[in-house]
């Protein structure tokens, strides 16, 4: 009998994966809702549902391997992480899909949690003053006038599976995607990994603004860091949110 592995678990969700099968509890049906429809929506590979009876989703395992994760180390030669950002352009460039994603939240939404997060990260005693107001200065580019784009709205590297150099086997965890700013996938995929950026980039094939970059990972650090050390995380972690924050300063 296969043994039941837990991927991750907290309050608010749960992944198993039991043999081939990954099996993701959620008491929240709407995001799995979003989840099933950004899925059979989405341009790029994304895995197979097997059943759904709620508050269960199983979904099939994927080939290949995925190219790390935040505060671990990175693997995958260039053209692995060029395919990564080619598949990324190709969800971009899709059809809208017909509701907001995380990514899609409005400037003023993002300014006022941004500020409520920022003082009660001092308040607590979580982080030195100096290190979140330069970075809440830093995020402060994100806040801009974007055009909506087909966004994942949670693209972690653990999230993009690939199979040897070239192939982009599949992209998991939809919960959060929807219409949002492009960058900010491309802000969460190179989040604790810059020295990969220019080969996501290549394969991504447009310019983009490192500023907003920049931003995009000092906002998502911020308002990350409590919500993770309330969960069971660790954002003090080596190369994890703290980590990013600091190499902002």
């Amino acid at each position: 009998m296969d043994e039941v592995e837990v991927v991750v678990a907290h309050s608010e969700r749960a992944t198993l994966r039991v043999g081939d099968v990954f099996l993701k509890v959620d008491a929240d049906q709407a995001r799995i809702d979003a989840e099933v429809e950004a899925m059979a929506l989405a341009p790029v590979p994304t895995p197979k549902v097997l059943w759904r009876r709620p508050p269960v989703l199983a979904i099939a395992a994927l080939p290949g391997t995925t190219l790390g994760r935040l505060g671990g180390p990175s693997t995958g030669s260039p053209a692995a992480w060029a395919a990564a950002g080619a598949a990324i352009r190709t969800l971009h460039q899709a059809p809208l899909p017909p509701r907001p994603g995380r990514a899609g939240r409005s400037t003023a939404a993002l300014a006022a949690e941004l500020d409520a997060e920022c003082e009660l990260l001092v308040a607590d005693g979580l982080l030195p003053a100096d290190l979140v107001t330069r970075n809440r200065r830093v995020a402060e580019a994100a806040l801009r006038p974007w055009t909506a784009a087909f966004t994942h709205g949670d693209l972690q590297i653990a999230h993009v599976f690939v199979d040897g150099d070239d192939q982009v086997t599949g992209i998991i965890d939809w919960s959060e995607a929807g219409q949002g700013d492009a960058l900010y996938d491309l802000a969460t995929f190179t989040l604790g990994h810059e020295e990969h950026f220019d080969d996501v980039i290549a394969g991504y094939g447009t310019d983009v603004d490192l500023d907003v970059i920049h931003a995009w990972w000092s906002l998502r650090s911020l308002l990350a860091v409590r919500w993770l050390a309330e969960h069971g995380f660790d954002p003090f972690a080596p190369g994890c949110e703290v980590d990013v924050l600091r190499s902002l300063m």
